[in-house]
């Protein structure tokens, strides 16, 4: 009897032959590209970035590897169709199996300053529930806290420029001090912080100090964090630990791990330590006015935010983190209010919510927690109307609150990694791990929202395919809506093979060894999410945005979604059990996608296009000589006075939806309602998140403070929120401040866009006539 018939291998629809690598797009996709992606190697050739990045995933499969998926692979990621993310594109390589996983993950969560601390210093953003029953630290039980860095050390400031830059940096000298004008009189008080910040002679400690010497790698940093954090959860007050940076490698010195970026040195440590000593543990001590001490959430929230800093400051990534709190916790109305206070920039802020939440707002009754949810809305929504925090998550409607899944996880700390063992630091886990179980919410977000993971730990293992990408033959020769059948096949075909093999790209990513393992092995979570998702409506279906509104209309592309997603939880779990693991908790996601779409111009995620016209403002470290390059050929550049050592350069953008032909037709995301936006969002998690094994939408609902007022805000918010798993919602207006030095896009009128491109002097001719093409089709050719 025979027994079934195998499963084709996904793929074929690419081919065995090496096909080219896509080109980028000009301007500001090849620009990311050589901030974010591209290594000396690959030669500005994405088809070299794809034959790296598919060689390192396949090593993950060990013996199981098959030849034919590898080929397939790397020719489904080299046409752009399987785009990844940034993090395999930048770190993906045949080196992979022996790396941490940490490096591979856009985002995780963490249950501790310190896992946080490691996380971001991986380069990945960190979400943390600050709920009160989650946090079980107080800081004001830390040690004395005493720092130590030899003279002898390269970045030991001994002359007077030297000191100068340290003045500046540790914020003792008036902000933009010339050093013309550094006297005598502030070189002595730099001298006397130094004496006094610092301990200069290790040999005459106190007898029970705690000495720690640093090593110079993040888990060396982590490490001292680690160590900190768990004697104040000890409780141990009244003795010294000593940390000496002095093994911390120097300023500017490249760090192999991430294609050489310039270390930041130990003063960048030092300063963390020294704010974290005076702002949390010294303030913790401290009573307010009313007699109050600082709440250990509180402290939490203000150690992450000062640790956070410095790896925004060192170059490492943007430190991206959300920053979440029950609803119900009596200092919820304070979390609210912190964020609009100003200075902690670092997380985005959300209040953790559910269907009982919204059901008291409908309620007039005395009850407590009625009055309180009232109390908090509106507290909530007014600070929201002005710069979008704090946002709503529907905590209840997350997939593993849903299910239960989350409440399954065992009440044990995890051990750590090959990499990063855990230490002292174990205690602190295990308690938050015991408080989670009966946590209001045991799960959480990732900074952009798309995946859901527990609050003790997890990972966002995601990546982005590109319907248009996958299309076979060359963009500018389609007629939107009206593909010949053999074509369309062929097309499908190909986006379904990404899908499929973009499952297995990940499932084998969650192979690698990790500080959450044993979550890892509970939940095998991943996220396969769509990006330039108009531009595939428009140019596969003839479909633009209000056209997708209307399901019935519509229908070949719902369908569409609905089948690539039951596709990919199907790949998901019979590849998962093929490998011997467990059928992925979650399979699909939206992703932001800001670096993947820029490399092809495509809208990013679930997004409409921002502008028709606009510069997108793509941040650099001040001293990346790229940033040089680029003012010299004439793009706009700006220094950033809240992100000191940051530029940011703005490249002038018409999206590639308008050099499809879209026309009229295209709406733009000012120009869509809310009431719009939220329908465009249902849909999404009906056809594609799916209603089983789903994680969220990132969505930025950007809203027209100039049309919507603050009541009306509220009522939208009243009236859409509650019906989705999350969305994050930023009020627009083009004379208002929300608080920001710059936002990502920035509208310009078509004359000035010309003017723009028409400045730009670029050596390679082809930009340069991408360039002005560009500009002519936008309607404002300066000729």
């Amino acid at each position: 009897m025979d027994g079934p018939s195998p499963v084709p291998l996904p793929g074929a629809a690419f081919g065995e032959a090496p096909l080219p690598g896509r080109a980028f797009d000009p301007g500001m996709g090849l620009a990311v590209a050589r901030r974010t992606v591209l290594r000396p190697s690959d030669a500005e050739d994405f088809g070299r970035v794809a034959d790296r990045v598919a060689a390192g995933n396949m090593a993950l499969a060990g013996s199981a590897a098959d030849p034919l998926e590898a080929v397939r692979l790397r020719n489904a990621i080299a046409t752009g169709a399987l785009i990844t993310s940034g993090r395999h594109l930048q770190h993906g390589d045949a080196a992979q199996p022996s790396r941490n996983m940490e490096v591979f993950t856009n985002c995780a969560t963490a249950g501790a300053s310190f896992t946080k601390f490691y996380l971001l210093l991986n380069g990945a953003g960190v979400g943390r529930a600050y709920d009160d029953a989650l946090c079980p630290v107080d800081w004001a039980e830390a040690p004395e806290l005493l720092l130590h860095l030899s003279p002898a050390h390269p970045d030991w400031p001994r002359d007077r420029a030297a000191l100068h830059r340290f003045g500046l940096e540790f914020g003792l000298l008036r902000w933009g001090m010339r050093a013309e004008d550094f006297g005598d009189v502030e070189e002595a008080d730099v001298r006397a912080f130094l004496a006094r910040e610092l301990v200069h002679d290790l040999a005459r400690l106190p007898a029970d100090a705690v000495l720690h010497r640093v090593a110079d790698t993040r888990e060396g940093w982590a490490r001292a964090v680690e160590v900190l954090e768990a004697l104040a959860f000890g409780r141990a007050r009244g003795r010294a630990l000593v940390l000496d940076l002095s093994e911390v490698r120097p300023l500017g010195a490249p760090i192999r791990g991430m294609q050489g970026r310039p270390a930041s040195g130990p003063l960048s440590l030092l300063r963390a330590f020294i704010t974290l000593r005076r702002d949390v543990i010294e303030a913790a001590r401290d009573r307010d006015p009313a007699g109050e001490a600082m709440r250990p959430w509180e402290q939490a929230l203000r150690a992450d935010h000062i640790l956070s800093t410095e790896v925004q400051l060192g170059g490492a990534r943007r430190a991206a983190r959300m920053a979440t709190k029950s609803w119900r916790d009596p200092g919820a109305l304070r979390f609210v209010r912190l964020k609009a206070e100003g200075g902690l920039w670092t997380a985005n802020h959300s209040l953790m919510v559910d269907a009982e939440f919204w059901a008291r707002l409908g309620r007039d009754d005395d009850e407590r927690l009625t009055r309180h949810a009232h109390a908090l809305f509106e507290a909530a929504t007014a600070c929201a109307y002005v710069n979008g925090e704090p946002g709503f998550i529907n905590g209840d409607r997350l997939e593993d609150a849903r299910t239960g899944f989350a409440r399954a996880k065992p009440a044990t700390a995890e051990a750590g990694s090959a990499q990063y063992r855990i230490g002292e630091g174990a205690p602190l886990l295990a308690e938050v791990a015991r408080r989670a179980a009966t946590a209001d919410f045991p799960v959480t977000t990732n900074p952009c929202g798309e995946v859901v993971l527990h609050v003790t730990g997890g990972y966002c293992v995601i990546a982005d395919f590109a319907p248009l990408l996958a299309c076979p033959v060359p963009l500018d020769g389609l007629v939107p809506g009206a593909v010949p059948t053999d074509l369309a096949a062929q097309w499908d075909a190909r986006v379904e093979d990404a899908v499929r093999l973009g499952v297995r790209f990940l499932i084998r990513v969650n192979r690698m060894d990790g500080l959450y393992a044993a979550e890892v092995a509970r939940t095998n979570r991943i996220g396969i999410g769509p990006t330039g998702l108009h531009e595939w409506a428009w140019a596969r279906f003839g479909l633009a945005f209000r056209d997708l509104l209307d399901e019935a209309r519509a229908a070949p592309f719902w369908d569409a979604l609905a089948r690539l997603s039951a596709a990919a939880k199907e790949e998901a779990s019979r590849y998962a059990a093929a490998l011997g693991m467990a059928a992925p908790a979650t399979v699909t996601t939206v992703k932001p996608a800001g670096t993947t779409s820029k490399l092809f111009g495509l809208t990013e995620g679930a997004h409409l296009p921002a502008r028709r016209q606009y510069l997108r403002w793509v941040q650099f470290r001040a001293e990346d000589p790229l940033v040089a390059d680029y003012a010299g050929r004439g793009y706009p550049v700006r220094r950033l006075e809240t992100f000191p050592g940051v530029a940011v350069v703005g490249f002038p953008t018409l999206p590639l939806i308008q050099r499809l032909g879209i026309g009229e037709k295209l709406v733009t995301a000012p120009e869509a309602s809310p009431a719009e936006q939220y329908r465009w969002l249902a849909l999404l998690e009906r056809h594609w998140i799916g209603a089983a094994r789903g994680n969220q939408v990132s969505y930025t609902l950007k809203i027209a403070t100039e049309r919507v007022g603050l009541e009306e805000f509220r009522d939208l918010l009243r009236a859409h929120q509650p019906h989705l798993r999350c969305c994050a919602v930023l009020p627009s207006r083009p004379d208002r401040d929300l608080g920001y030095e710059y936002l990502p896009e920035e509208e310009v009128p078509p004359e000035r866009f010309a003017a723009i491109v028409a400045g730009i002097r670029d050596p390679g001719a082809g930009e340069a006539v991408d360039l002005a093409r560009l500009q002519c089709e936008a309607g404002v050719c300066p000729v």
